[in-house]
């Protein structure tokens, strides 16, 4: 390993938060890989970028050789992931790197997956490459935070989103909840959505809004995820937005207790049925969580209701929360709020959140932490 002098660190920071922004440029079309940048350096010049742009397709490390204005022999390339050392869908990068003769390989984080992790260094040290490991690490690993834990445990990152009065309202009494927040938390929200491989809401909230649940943001190409509904007796109205699979597949967990000819007219319209054992009265959230990381879904947002919500924290499947708060008060004994169901009995028994950051949007607060 090179040692770094304080202006070649910070000359490395700099490239690697370029990397860090590029492998942005993934969201909604990698998973369940992960987000990567690659920026190629020759002569302190940035002379070549790419990022993993589609789930299948070449990933970062060769697309920032295939951009590349010049020759990359004898230069640095800073990747935020460890690059892969197995043939997959793709080549090895690794083998890559070395077949392009790289002097310096600058790496945020080693591949996650214990089987793998290090390979891919050790690849390239056995080559003769200089390799930096570490550099940015903690936004590396925030930045796949979804990918980590899936690969790790193949269960899906759970987060849960709620937009609240300062109050901790979600609706009024009325049922009235368009909008608490402003727009920039709307628009941020969606922006979520596109980070996310399937979004979830409980029927109930399908009864009341008939949303659609896709991803609205202008002038970005986008796709949209999974639509989840829990529905454990399949009240859903077969005329229901969400039903519409034109744009986005939607998936219905239910139980026996529902009827078997409704199935069958969800299933004509495209619409995936699972049905799940049911838990102490409602669809088993475990069962349904190791279903879908069987099948690939690698993050679920969680857009409640309250019951819906506080199902996912009663089991501990919530890794992660967004809480937006408006500056507005709705009160109300019977309005909505964003943790419902049974409650905790005792504050020793609640869920004590961690690592909490805020982020002021316009006069609403969002303030995301980790369980």
């Amino acid at each position: 390993m090179t040692k770094n002098t304080k202006q070649q660190l910070e000359f490395d920071r700099k490239m690697m938060r370029n990397s860090l922004r590029l492998a942005k440029k993934g969201y909604g079309f990698v998973a369940p890989n992960p987000l990567v940048g690659a920026t190629i350096v020759k002569n302190r010049k940035i002379i070549g970028e790419g990022w993993h742009a589609k789930y299948g397709e070449t990933h970062a490390e060769i697309n920032a050789i295939n951009n590349s204005i010049e020759s990359v022999e004898s230069s640095t390339i800073y990747i935020n992931l460890e690059p892969c050392s197995h043939q997959g869908k793709t080549p090895a990068c690794s083998l890559a790197l070395i077949q392009n003769k790289f002097k310096r390989v600058v790496i945020s984080s080693l591949d996650p997956n214990p089987l793998v992790s290090g390979r891919g260094v050790n690849m390239l040290l056995l080559a003769g490459i200089e390799v930096e490991t570490g550099i940015l690490k903690k936004e590396a690993l925030k930045l796949n935070e979804r990918f980590f834990k899936f690969i790790q445990s193949k269960q899906p990152f759970i987060a849960i989103k709620m937009a609240n009065s300062l109050d901790g309202k979600i609706a009024t009494y009325t049922g009235d909840s368009k909008w608490i927040t402003n727009e920039k938390s709307r628009l941020f929200s969606h922006r979520l959505r596109l980070q996310y491989s399937a979004i979830l809401v409980g029927i109930n909230t399908i009864l009341a809004d008939n949303p659609v649940l896709n991803v609205r943001l202008k002038n970005i190409k986008t796709r949209n995820p999974l639509r989840i509904v829990l529905d454990s007796k399949l009240q859903i109205s077969l005329d229901a937005k969400i039903l519409d699979i034109s744009t986005a597949p939607t998936l219905i967990a239910t139980t026996e207790q529902a009827a078997l000819d409704k199935i069958k007219q969800l299933e004509n319209l495209g619409v995936q049925v699972l049905l799940c054992p049911v838990k102490e009265g409602r669809i088993d959230l475990q069962f349904l969580i190791e279903k879908l990381g069987s099948i690939g879904i690698d993050s679920v947002l969680v857009e409640g209701g309250g019951t819906v919500n506080f199902g996912f924290a009663k089991e501990k499947l919530v890794d992660k929360v967004y809480a937006f708060f408006a500056p507005k008060l709705i009160g109300g004994k019977s309005a909505k709020t964003g943790m419902e169901g049974d409650g905790f009995a005792t504050l020793s028994d609640a869920i004590e959140l961690k690592n909490l950051s805020y982020t002021k949007m316009k006069n609403d607060l969002l303030i995301e932490a980790y369980t």
